[in-house]
């Protein structure tokens, strides 16, 4: 079966489901392994993974590991 023959026959599937409990974990499930973006050098991200990397984000800009705007425009003159 092809890709697209595979998806028909899943929504299909789906269309008929009618224990909201199913429904729930094919949900989780395509939450945790769908692609939700991707990194700048074209990885894909899945939604943890991009969550992951936010929280290190934000636990870096707490930290005060970043540069301002003005740090930047300055440190790239030297690129």
């Amino acid at each position: 079966m092809d890709l697209q023959a595979t998806k028909l026959d899943i929504m299909q599937k789906l269309m008929s489901v009618t224990k909201e409990s199913l429904l729930d974990k094919i949900e989780n499930l395509l939450d945790k392994e769908m692609t939700v973006g991707y990194t700048t050098n074209g990885k894909p991200l899945t939604k943890k993974t991009y969550n992951k990397r936010l929280q290190k984000a934000e636990e870096q800009i707490l930290a005060g590991d970043y540069l301002t705007q003005e740090e930047l425009e300055e440190k790239s003159k030297n690129w």
